[in-house]
């Protein structure tokens, strides 16, 4: 089982890489070819679509993805759509049709493998036992590790890269990478040693049951969704703020780097210690860290240096808060239920961020960056305070959750009733 995660955790890196240096690469070759700046943001804004929707269309689906053979077929999927934009610029016939295409089939992709990988490395872990190395907390940690790695390098290669090769050979690149680890995958087999892949499918399970029968994980799912809500105040706030006050990009790049150090340098040290952390009160609590740490940027905008450190306080804050929330959904569900929560878990934290970045820039434009990076902080303390209260009465209420291991999960039939 050992050898099963790493090979998953050396994807994960690789995957992400590949997919950082192509967002530097993609804008490039959709505005050479079609000459219009609308359509460097297709790829991205058709593949936010199937995210937002996985919980109803991947219902019958997501039970099948147990196994490494299973997540291979969906990697090949997505290595096809992300060859359609390479092929359609040596046809010279990039437009609005392929970028979309190519947007909608790796959205889809990626929709299904990101709570699939963590479903699998959590059942993985729980199988192994002890021979693991690690817990599926820890081993979910490092996944988030390797996550945030490629956060940091990846871009600058990118940009390197296509100053070196051009876009188009990186876009094709991408391609191999998706290929080669669909290949790596193959090799991972499911939680109980059988290397069989497209197997059966387990009952199929509705997202909202789960998130009801688990009351503990809709909490932290929710406030986690409420901070990718409201992360466009950081992103798209100080890349206002730095115009505004004469330092066009120079605030944001700032704030990116600091945040980004200190969460993986946070990320570093989460494995560690994740099997000590109290759960629901990490997860929910350390989102109104990175609310209080937005709330103080405009105050000290536009000090590059303080702008750093401020956003390095919420950054260092997240990945605990992740991590905790990851090892949540992984003690206190199985099976079919554990793969809902992830994807529950995604559609919220990550399809909130796309949907902030959708409609913030409306918002700021109307109120002003400023107010808008200090309420989306104020707002992320509230979420958690209120998440603080309900982790508070729910611990009250069932004093066997007062540890770090759950109780038993109650059981989620198919069709989406749960019985205790």
């Amino acid at each position: 089982m050992r050898r099963a995660l790493l090979t998953l955790t050396a994807i994960t890196f690789l995957t992400w890489v590949g997919a950082r240096v192509t967002a530097v690469a993609l804008p490039l070759v959709a505005l050479a070819e079609t000459g219009e700046a609308w359509a460097t943001g297709l790829v991205g804004g058709m593949s936010g679509l199937p995210l937002l929707t996985v919980g109803w269309w991947g219902r019958g689906l997501r039970e099948r993805l147990v196994s490494g053979r299973a997540l291979a077929v969906v990697m090949l999927v997505q290595a096809a759509g992300l060859a359609i934009v390479p092929v359609a610029a040596l046809l010279g016939q990039v437009g609005a049709v392929s970028l979309c295409a190519s947007g909608l089939v790796t959205g889809v992709a990626g929709a299904l493998l990101g709570p699939a990988e963590r479903a699998l490395v959590a059942d993985l872990a729980d199988a192994g036992g002890p021979a693991a190395g690690g817990t599926s907390a820890r081993w979910l940690a490092w996944q988030d590790l390797a996550h945030r790695v490629s956060m940091i390098f990846a871009p600058p290669l990118g940009a390197w890269l296509v100053v070196a090769w051009g876009a188009e050979p990186l876009l094709w690149c991408q391609t191999v990478v998706a290929l080669a680890a669909a290949v790596a995958m193959l090799g991972v087999p499911r939680a109980d040693g059988r290397a069989t892949g497209r197997g059966e499918a387990g009952p199929a399970v509705r997202v909202l049951a789960v998130l009801r029968a688990h009351p503990q994980v809709a909490v932290a799912i929710a406030t986690a969704g409420v901070g990718g809500l409201c992360w466009f105040g950081f992103s798209l706030g100080l890349a206002v703020l730095g115009v505004e006050h004469g330092m066009p990009g120079a605030l944001v790049a700032a704030g990116m780097s600091g945040y980004g150090a200190a969460s993986v340098a946070a990320s570093l040290v989460a494995p560690l210690l994740v099997d000590r952390l109290p759960r629901l009160a990490t997860a929910v609590g350390t989102w109104a860290v990175l609310g209080l740490a937005f709330v103080a940027l405009p105050a000290v905008v536009p000090n590059l240096l303080a702008v750093a450190l401020v956003s390095a306080v919420g950054g260092a804050a997240t990945p605990w808060g992740i991590a905790a929330l990851n090892a949540l959904i992984s003690e206190r569900t199985s099976g079919a239920a554990r793969r809902a929560a992830f994807t529950a878990e995604t559609v919220l934290h990550s399809g909130g961020a796309s949907l902030g970045l959708l409609l913030g820039g409306a918002l700021i434009g109307w109120a002003g960056a400023g107010p808008v990076l200090v309420a989306a902080g104020a707002v992320q303390v509230v979420a958690a305070v209120v998440g603080l209260l309900a982790a508070w009465r729910l611990t009250a209420r069932r004093p066997g959750a007062r540890g770090r291991v759950a109780p038993r999960p109650a059981v989620v039939r198919a069709g989406g009733d749960a019985a205790g």
